[in-house]
């Protein structure tokens, strides 16, 4: 009988290489469904706490496109969310500094025209 005086990790070193290229591919793709939105400066702001009750997040990124809790959407679609939602919904909007003002107006109409009142808009303080 042959007899066994060391092991051999070369299997083990390749098992783990695999398993860290999954990890670090499924981080990457974490990372990248983040909207990357910009929020304008502000001095005198209060800071935010998150109500109990989740926030609907609705959000303009700087090629104008809306996106509701990260989805893109349309503007009629989130007309049609937005007759769904209970008055009391809280609501959080984020708007990047060079989306169009327009757009802005718009989703603030849309919000006040629904009686959705419970709105916090979120910039970064100074």
């Amino acid at each position: 009988m042959k007899r066994f005086d060391s092991i051999n990790v070369i299997p083990l070193i390749d098992v783990m290489l695999v398993l860290l290229a999954i990890v670090l591919t499924t981080a990457s793709f974490i990372v990248k469904d983040h909207l990357d939105i910009t929020l304008p400066d502000t001095e005198h702001t209060q800071s935010y706490t998150p109500p109990e009750k989740d926030p609907l997040s609705i959000s303009i990124d700087k090629n104008n496109r809306i996106f509701v809790a990260e989805n893109a959407i349309s503007f009629a679609e989130l007309e049609q969310k937005l007759t769904q939602l209970d008055k009391s919904q809280a609501l959080t909007l984020q708007v990047d500094r060079e989306a169009k003002f327009g757009e802005f107006v718009k989703v603030v109409d849309l919000l006040k025209g629904q009686e959705l009142n419970n709105l916090t808009i979120l910039t970064e303080s100074k």
